[in-house]
């Protein structure tokens, strides 16, 4: 079983996928937030209607039309998820406590963004980055991983972005996506389970990558001199994992393979942000952010022909993002900012998993900027998520009929609890040509 734990993750299978890249808990489900440092610093708060430099453009691609010149940012965040998940494990044979501490890699999330203003009107960007990602590894004693052990999965990102002026108070931009993804599951015998050697044996492990397309849009209205609007989108994205099944769940004998895909869609998001100028030193901006997990139903192997295995069923739900944030320009060289925004959970208590414990998250944020110089500035920031104590339950699949490839037939039913918490630190370096 290829077990690559340098992958940064996002996730396919059972427990599937929960940002990330990285970690879960940072956005919702295996969602990335995590573009800049510069937003990092008042949690993300107003995205769609700012334009501090170049990776303006991740998040609203007609605020690039506020930019002067040629301007390149790059930058990144490191991210440290502290996520630990507890409970017992209920076979015919008895309950057995288990946990599993920690279990969320830590990740480094690079990005780099170039504009360029080509005339009055027109303004075109370059970006490379990523908006979805996560690993976990529960670890092999954890008495519950017949139900996943492992998940991961990485994707990069690359946008060409056009916006254009049509008047002082509107812009308007698109632009296209082009997205590199790859993950992995696997669920294994926990050692727990009553029959002689049987442990670790591999019931499900499955790997692929693809290569797909998709596209984004946004406006920003000038409302005045002191107050903005800004509207994005970005579309689903729709991926096709290719590569290979291992596993008794697929029925296939020990160290056999078979060739499949899994179909992952990284959902569309929307966001409606405002930016309000107070007075010479003070502004505050908020945003409101939506992402249709709702269209993440269930996993599922193709092995072709009409031949499929069920992965797991996952019914998530939509999931909403409230940011509220400020900035305070101390001097003409230092700028400080705030903010703080709360991030609903994707999936309900019923549909919960260890491999992805998907809760609601608080964020407390603060960063600051420095001029170098009238051309080069560098931001930092600083973010700390609390997690919220969630519980989950997994047992039978009502929707599998034959027992031997039901995960529970192979060390019973879970109930258990998730804690946690993310910090998060990132530095930005923006050049003005």
């Amino acid at each position: 079983m290829n077990n690559n734990k340098n992958r940064l993750s996002l996730a396919i299978a059972l427990g599937l996928l929960g940002s990330v890249a990285s970690t879960n808990s940072m956005a919702a489900g295996f969602q990335l937030a995590e573009y800049s440092a510069t937003g990092l610093g008042r949690a993300y708060a107003g995205e769609a209607a700012i334009a501090d430099g170049a990776d303006t453009q991740w998040r609203n691609v007609a605020m690039l039309t506020y930019l002067e010149g040629t301007q390149v940012s790059v930058g990144g965040i490191y991210v440290n998820p502290n996520i630990d998940v507890k409970g017992t494990s209920t076979q015919r044979s008895g309950t057995t406590s288990t946990k599993s501490e920690d279990f969320a890699h830590d990740a480094f999330i690079p990005n780099l963004y170039v504009s360029h203003r080509v005339n009055e009107q027109i303004a075109i960007g370059f970006a490379v980055g990523t908006n979805y990602g996560m690993e976990t590894d529960l670890g092999d004693d954890f008495s519950a991983t017949n139900f996943g052990n492992e998940a991961s999965v990485i994707t990069k990102e690359i946008n060409v972005n056009m916006a254009y002026k049509i008047n002082q108070q509107f812009s308007v931009g698109g632009g296209v996506r082009y997205v590199i993804a790859e993950g992995s599951f696997g669920a294994i015998i926990p050692e727990q389970f009553v029959i002689p050697n049987t442990a670790g044996t591999t019931l499900k492990y499955m790997e692929g990558t693809d290569e797909a397309w998709g596209w984004q849009v946004g406006t920003a209205w000038q409302v005045n001199d002191a107050n903005r609007i800004g509207f994005s989108y970005k579309s689903e994205v729709a991926l096709d994992l290719t590569g290979h099944a291992e596993g008794m769940g697929f029925k296939l004998p020990a160290g056999g393979r078979k060739n499949g895909s899994m179909a992952l869609a990284l959902p569309a998001t929307a966001e409606l942000a405002s930016f309000h100028q107070l007075t010479d030193k003070v502004a505050i901006h908020a945003s409101f952010n939506w992402t249709d997990w709702s269209s993440f139903e269930k996993l599922e192997a193709d092995f072709g022909g009409g031949n499929t295995s069920l992965v797991k069923e996952e019914n998530w739900e939509d999931n909403y993002r409230l940011a509220l944030g400020g900035t305070y320009t101390l001097n003409q060289k230092v700028t400080l900012r705030t903010g703080v925004a709360y991030d609903t959970s994707a999936v309900s208590d019923e549909n919960r998993t260890a491999t992805i414990p998907e809760t609601d998250r608080l964020w407390l944020s603060m960063g600051a900027g420095y001029a170098w110089s009238d051309n080069l500035t560098f931001d930092a920031g600083f973010t700390y998520i609390f997690a919220k104590d969630a519980k989950m339950y997994e047992g039978k699949d009502s929707s599998i009929t034959n027992p031997l490839e039901d995960p529970a037939t192979y060390g019973g039913e879970f109930t258990g609890e998730t804690t946690g918490n993310v910090w998060l630190v990132g530095v930005q370096a923006n050049y003005r040509f």
